[in-house]
């Protein structure tokens, strides 16, 4: 069981690195959602 929960703090640590990297190359939440828009916009445009 031990390991079975070093696992599951190394999953924790990596989700949180993940996020961190995520907001700071978004640099802000306005960033994010400006960046989420544009990645919209450029699905529609492949659909059309």
């Amino acid at each position: 069981m031990k390991s079975l929960s070093i696992v599951i703090k190394a999953i924790q640590v990596v989700l949180l690195a993940a996020g961190v990297v995520t907001l700071v190359g978004c640099n802000t939440m306005h960033g994010l959602g400006k960046d989420l828009k544009k990645g919209g916009a450029a699905i529609e445009r492949a659909a059309k």
